[in-house]
């Protein structure tokens, strides 16, 4: 079920309440994690947003949304789940397991995919039972069918939910609510498809290569990952950077990575990966993974000429991360939780919102 209501109630939460989740490469800030879907200037058919009850408008009133034990997961009401475990995956991050009960999962659409309430790019909001306070986290490989979902959890200092989720073991017991969608993936929609993540921004990424890319080698639409941290050390753990790393060396014509920090300071990661290129994501690194960087002539290389041709296909470009990487590469998030207008990189590269969508 994707209803306008749970899009907005998710974006609102998202702007207004949420410790960051995400991290930029170069910052040491906490960072928020946002999506929005007011307006949708992909098109893909969703027309605006009408008809919405109090309860949607203002997150507060959902943390006093009931928790029940009987019915199907639902963004109405808080759900009982039960840790399954809890590893150190990194500096500040773990990998939570939990379980929901299977039976208390929505029907799936096995018609359509797209369809579905677990279609790709979704989250739910997990609640501290301590503080009475929620926050949304996207699981990584979406949610199998005895319930199981996988979360990547930076703790920051001031992030309550994120310490607390730190905390819990093997057999405690979490509240959670949705699916919530953070972006409707449509297959076909898109000839070329750029995610550009820092920090665990990269979550919903790996949630759309889990569900879509790794499952349909042969589709059309080609992908590329890029992806930023501080320090190697940062980057993904190896359950989530082998895989990517493994397809992306299998299906080079489908799926590319590319990875990228501020220093090679600290200790080398443990997973298989490639060698990430010191510096940030830039016009340059966007050029190359688009081809742009060969198509200018000298000519324009001698007069300075940024601007290649266009390439003529669709592209989209889905950016997540902290303030500061979104702002930089395209440009900050508008009022009342609106995309804003292209600006950053994309937008001195000539992309307009009809080709980039922020999360």
């Amino acid at each position: 079920m994707n209803l306008p209501g749970q899009r907005l109630l998710h974006q609102y939460v998202l702007r207004r309440s949420l410790p960051r989740c995400r991290r930029y490469s170069s910052g040491t800030q906490q960072a928020q994690k946002r999506t929005t879907s007011r307006f949708v200037p992909l098109a893909l058919g969703v027309g605006a947003v009408t008809g919405l009850s109090v309860y949607f408008f203002f997150p507060d009133a959902s943390r006093s949304a009931p928790t029940l034990s009987t019915s199907p997961l639902s963004p109405s009401h808080f759900t009982p789940s039960t840790v399954i475990s809890n590893e150190t995956a990194g500096p500040d991050t773990k990998l939570l397991e939990v379980v929901v009960p299977p039976h208390l999962l929505p029907p799936r659409d096995t018609a359509d995919a797209s369809a579905s309430a677990f279609a790709p790019i979704w989250s739910v909001f997990i609640k501290d039972d301590d503080i009475q306070v929620e926050r949304p986290y996207t699981p990584l490989e979406g949610v199998d069918e005895e319930g199981r979902m996988l979360f990547w959890i930076k703790k920051y200092p001031k992030g309550e939910v994120g310490r607390w989720l730190h905390s819990k073991h093997g057999g405690e017991k979490l509240e959670l609510r949705g699916p919530i969608t953070t972006w409707p993936w449509r297959d076909g929609e898109w000839d070329e498809v750029i995610m550009i993540s820092g920090g665990t921004g990269i979550t919903p990424f790996y949630q759309l290569f889990h569900s879509v890319i790794s499952r349909s080698p042969d589709a059309k639409t080609r992908f590329t990952l890029l992806h930023s941290s501080q320090t190697p050390a940062e980057l993904p753990p190896p359950r989530i950077m082998d895989r990517l790393t493994r397809f992306a060396a299998q299906n080079p014509e489908r799926f590319r990575l590319r990875l990228f920090v501020d220093s090679l300071d600290g200790p080398a990661p443990t997973s298989h990966m490639p060698a990430p290129h010191v510096g940030r994501i830039d016009n340059t690194a966007i050029e190359r993974c688009l081809g742009l960087d060969q198509r200018r002539t000298w000519l324009r290389r001698l007069f300075g000429m940024a601007e290649a041709p266009r390439p003529n296909r669709k592209i989209l470009f889905l950016v997540c991360g902290p303030d500061p990487m979104v702002n930089a590469i395209s440009g900050p998030f508008g009022r009342n939780f609106s995309q804003g207008p292209v600006r950053g990189v994309l937008g001195e590269m000539g992309f307009t919102s009809k080709e980039v969508w922020k999360l």
